[in-house]
C-alpha cells in the first residue's frame, strides 16, 4: 500500500520524470489505448444512425446502444479479479483482442444480429481495457506519477470529443461507415508494440493480500460473475423501462423499482466493502465516485435537450455543452496533478465547483438566466468533475494494496456506472411520463445538485484512511 501521495521534496531528475525515456513507451501506449477507446465511443454515437439506416433496422437503436452496458459491467468484475491474480498484461491482451474482434464484427456486419454481437464484445473489451490500464499504471509507475497520468488520461478525451464527430463524418462520406470500425483495427498493432515493454515491467501477479485488503477478499470469480450478470440485466431493464414509461407508465414504474432493487442487491456483492454506507477508506472513495457520476450525468445528460426544448437552440448550439465538458474536465484533471500533495483540498474544492456549477446550470430551467451564464456554470462543473474524478482515481490506488488494486478499481467503475444508469433511467422515466417541460427538468436538476452537495459534505469520509495530510 502507498505510504504517501505527496511527491518527493527534492526536484525530480530528468530521467525520473514521467516522460523520461524509460517511461515513454508506457505513457504513449496507455494514452493511445485510452484515445482509441474515446474515439470508438464518439464514433459509435456519431455513425450508429447511419449504420442502422443502411441495414434498415432504425427501430433497434435503443437495443444496440444499450448492449455494451451489460457486457461492460461483467467485464469489469472479471478484469478486476483477473488483474489482481495475473497482473495487467493478460487483461490488456484479452481486451485488445476483444476490441479488434468487436470492430471487425461491426465493420463487416451484414445484418443487425452481427452488429449487436459486435457491440456486446465492444462493451466487454472496454471493461477489460479500463481496469487493465489502471492496474498497469499502478504496477509500472511510482505513486508520484499517478496524478499526472490521470490528467493525461483525461486530456486524451479532448480531441475525440471535439474533433471525433467531424472526422467520423468525413470518413463515412469518403469511404463508408464500415471503415470507421475497420480503421480502428489497423492502428491496434503499433499501439500494442509500443506498450509491450511496459507490460513486461508490470507482468507479475500481486502477492498475497494484506490484512487491509478489500473489495472481495479473494472471493472466487464463479461467485462474482452471477452477481455481475444480475447487475447487467438490471441496468438493461432500467434503460428499457425508462424508454417505455410514456406508453405503459405503471408497468415501467414497477420495472424500474424491481431493477433498482436487483441492482442494490448486486452492488452489495460486487462493490468494495463499506461502499453503500460510505465507510472510511475505499468504501467512501467509491461512494463518492457514485455521487460524482450521478450528479454530473443528472444535468449533463439532459443539458442539450434542455437547451433545445426550453431555449430553442439548434443541435450545434445545444451540443456545445459536450465540447465544454471535454475541455474543462481535462483542465480540472491537470489542476489536480499540480496539487496532488493536497488531495483533501483538491477533493473539497472540486466538489464545491461541481455543486456550484451544477446549481448555476440548473438556473436555466428555474429562471430566465441567459444561456451563456448557464454554460459558464456548466464549465465550472466540468472543472469540478475533472478535479474530483482524477483525485478519486488516485485515492483508490492509494488505499489499495497490490492484491486489491484491480478489484477496487473495477468496483469504483462499476459503482460509477450503476449510479449514473439509475439516475439517468429515473430521470428519463420522469421525462417520458411528464414530458420535457420545466417542471420535469426542475425535479431532475434539483436532485442532481442535491447529490453533489451530499458528496461535498461526505468528502472527508474518503480521506480518513489516506496516509497523507488531507
Amino acid at each position: 500500500m502507498s505510504s504517501s501521495l505527496a511527491p518527493a521534496a527534492a526536484p525530480v531528475p530528468a530521467d525520473e520524470r514521467l516522460l523520461s525515456r524509460s517511461r515513454l513507451p508506457l505513457v504513449v501506449g496507455a494514452l493511445a489505448l485510452v484515445t482509441l477507446g474515446a474515439l470508438e465511443n464518439r464514433a459509435v454515437a456519431t455513425v450508429l444512425p447511419t449504420v442502422l439506416g443502411e441495414l434498415h433496422e432504425v427501430q433497434a437503436f435503443g437495443l444496440v446502444s444499450a448492449a455494451p452496458l451489460a457486457t461492460y459491467l461483467v467485464a469489469l468484475a472479471a478484469a478486476g479479479w483477473w488483474s489482481d491474480r495475473s497482473g495487467p498484461s493478460p487483461t490488456l491482451r484479452a481486451g485488445v483482442l476483444t476490441f479488434a474482434a468487436a470492430q471487425l464484427l461491426v465493420g463487416l456486419a451484414p445484418t443487425l444480429p452481427v452488429v449487436v454481437a459486435g457491440r456486446l464484445l465492444s462493451g466487454f473489451a472496454e471493461g477489460l481495457l479500463d481496469v487493465g490500464v489502471i492496474v498497469l499504471v499502478a504496477r509500472a509507475l511510482d505513486e508520484r506519477f499517478r496524478p499526472q497520468m490521470m490528467a493525461l488520461f483525461a486530456g486524451a478525451w479532448i480531441l475525440p470529443s471535439v474533433l471525433g464527430p467531424m472526422v467520423v463524418g468525413l470518413v463515412t462520406v469518403a469511404f463508408g461507415w464500415r471503415w470507421v470500425f475497420l480503421g480502428a483495427v489497423v492502428v491496434l498493432p503499433p499501439v500494442w508494440l509500443v506498450l509491450r515493454p511496459a507490460l513486461r515491467l508490470a507482468s507479475s501477479p500481486a502477492g498475497p493480500a494484506s490484512a487491509g485488503a478489500t473489495a472481495g477478499d479473494d472471493v472466487p470469480l464463479r461467485v462474482v460473475l452471477p452477481w455481475a450478470l444480475l447487475a447487467a440485466a438490471a441496468l438493461v431493464a432500467l434503460n428499457v423501462a425508462g424508454e417505455q414509461a410514456s406508453s405503459a407508465p405503471r408497468l415501467a414504474v414497477v420495472a424500474v423499482l424491481v431493477a433498482t432493487a436487483a441492482l442494490a442487491v448486486s452492488a452489495r456483492r460486487l462493490l468494495p466493502r463499506g461502499t453503500l454506507r460510505a465507510a472510511c477508506g475505499i468504501g467512501g472513495v467509491v461512494a463518492l465516485r457514485s455521487a460524482v457520476t450521478a450528479a454530473f450525468m443528472g444535468i449533463g445528460g439532459f443539458l442539450p435537450l434542455m437547451l433545445a426544448t426550453l431555449h430553442h437552440l439548434g443541435p450545434a448550439a445545444a451540443g456545445i455543452s459536450l465540447s465544454i465538458t471535454g475541455v474543462m474536465w481535462s483542465l480540472g484533471s491537470a489542476l489536480q496533478s499540480r496539487l496532488a500533495a493536497r488531495p483533501g483540498l483538491v477533493l473539497h474544492t472540486g466538489f464545491a465547483a461541481l455543486a456550484g456549477g451544477l446549481a448555476v446550470s440548473a438556473l436555466l430551467v428555474w429562471t430566465d438566466l441567459p444561456v451563456v451564464l448557464g454554460l459558464a456554470g456548466w464549465a465550472v462543473a466540468g472543472l469540478g468533475i475533472g478535479m474530483t474524478t482524477s483525485t478519486l482515481s488516485v485515492l483508490t490506488l492509494a488505499v489499495s494494496d497490490d492484491a486489491s488494486q484491480g478489484r477496487n478499481n473495477a468496483g469504483a467503475q462499476m459503482a460509477s456506472g450503476m449510479s449514473g444508469a439509475v439516475f439517468f433511467a429515473l430521470a428519463g422515466a420522469v421525462l417520458a411520463v411528464a414530458g420535457p417541460d420545466r417542471a420535469a427538468f426542475r425535479l431532475i436538476t434539483a436532485a442532481a445538485v442535491a447529490v453533489a452537495v451530499l458528496g461535498l459534505v461526505g468528502a472527508r469520509r474518503a480521506l480518513c484512511a489516506v496516509p497523507c495530510p488531507a
